[in-house]
């Protein structure tokens, strides 16, 4: 089965990984365009470029995908099926319909929720306690082909959209696996999508990091973490933003919201409860534990957070 692969980042790259490792056959690789990145703008390649250069498989950056371009580069590479995780474009009917398998896509969320760009965080935010990988026939709507398999994983109180990540990505390698080898024998299962059930996460911005401290302790945190590594969660303290990369809920406390709580840790108060930020991050300065940060900078208890 000769296949295209198309991915962007790392949750793309594990795939592609596992693919190569199995033995498969990658005719080429689909990538979006190396992106400048950092403070010094340093022009820096897709992971899913450096694994396909590693292994001397031709690799395509097309900034766009439907200029009919693509296709023809797909039509000489005379691919089987199509591959497509985390790739960052949206297929013409003409590249969808063009292998014979058609193309699979590997999405980080138990379809039908959650589709869009960024399930993993939303599932998180949102306080789910379950989450999965869905591999499924592609369509032209966004996120809304038949389904194949799915595998499901619980989520961890304190585990981050950036831990959980990390597993759905291996999670759902295998799953590609498995998917690719039930279509060769002719037995991979098809499941339409129940409208009625489905749910959008779109791409986070910034504007979503703000902490509010008047919800519930739950949500901030859930907040918190499901903005971990990005794009974090903000604050204030003293007026200067202060980034929080990582808290827990804790017990026995209970006060004005967004104030702290406690002379010798950063403990805020939520509308029902409170948080402990444990990494923080100030404006212009490096992450670091609260605690560290507090030793060096104490902060009194009533401090007001939030305020510019």
């Amino acid at each position: 089965m000769r296949i295209v692969f198309m991915g962007t980042p790392d949750f793309a790259a594990v795939n592609l990984a596992h693919l190569l490792e199995e033995g498969r056959q990658i005719a080429g690789v689909f990538t979006q365009p190396d992106k400048p990145v950092g403070r010094k703008q340093t022009l820096t390649a897709p992971p899913v470029k450096k694994i396909a250069l590693e292994h001397n498989i031709p690799v395509y950056q097309p900034e766009k995908i439907r200029d009919g371009q693509a296709l023809e580069i797909i039509k000489q590479l005379l691919p089987d099926i199509i591959v497509v995780v985390a790739y960052g474009k949206i297929l013409p009917k003409e590249i969808l319909e063009l292998p014979r398998y058609g193309c699979v896509n590997v999405h980080g969320s138990l379809l039908p929720k959650y589709r869009g760009a960024a399930p993993i965080q939303w599932s998180v935010i949102n306080g789910d306690k379950l989450a999965g990988v869905t591999t499924m026939y592609m369509a032209q709507g966004l996120d809304t082909g038949d389904m194949i398999l799915k595998v499901c994983t619980s989520i961890g109180e304190n585990e981050t959209s950036g831990e959980l990540y990390d597993r759905l990505a291996h999670l759902g390698a295998q799953c590609l696996s498995d998917t690719l080898r039930m279509i060769e024998q002719g037995n991979a299962p098809r499941e339409k999508q129940d409208e009625d059930l489905a749910t959008y996460a779109p791409m986070l911005d910034k504007e979503i990091a703000k902490l509010d401290f008047t919800k519930s302790a739950q949500q901030v945190h859930n907040l918190i973490r499901g903005l971990s590594p990005w794009p974090v969660a903000i604050t204030w303290l003293e007026g200067k933003k202060m980034k929080v990369h990582q808290a827990v809920k804790v017990s026995g406390y209970q006060g004005e919201p967004g104030t702290v709580l406690d002379d010798k840790r950063l403990i805020i108060g939520c509308i029902d409860g409170a948080v402990e930020l444990l990494s923080i991050q100030m404006e212009g300065g490096k992450r670091m534990l609260a605690s560290d940060f507090l030793r060096g900078h104490p902060v009194k208890k009533g401090t007001k957070l939030g305020l510019r």
